[in-house]
């Protein structure tokens, strides 16, 4: 699996659990819903801007996005 779709499983998993549509968190962050949908099916490459403008709305840490897409990606590979 890509990092793109990696990414986006990540996105959709804290999105739920802080208990937001994606239309809510593309409002929190100035971001289009559409956009939000993209990056989580894998079809857009966030930039360093969009993680952490993101993981401040959802109350938690840029790095833990990129940990756990990471930490997905080395689980993949093996």
């Amino acid at each position: 699996m890509d990092v793109e779709m990696l990414f986006g499983e990540m996105l959709k998993k804290y999105r739920k659990q802080a208990s937001l549509s994606q239309e809510e968190l593309a409002h929190l962050c100035s971001l289009d819903r559409t956009y939000i949908s993209l990056l989580e099916r894998g079809k857009r490459r966030p930039t360093l801007n969009t993680i952490f403008t993101i993981a401040k709305a959802l109350q938690i840490n840029p790095s833990t996005i990129v940990q756990d897409v990471e930490k997905a990606y080395e689980d993949n590979r093996n």
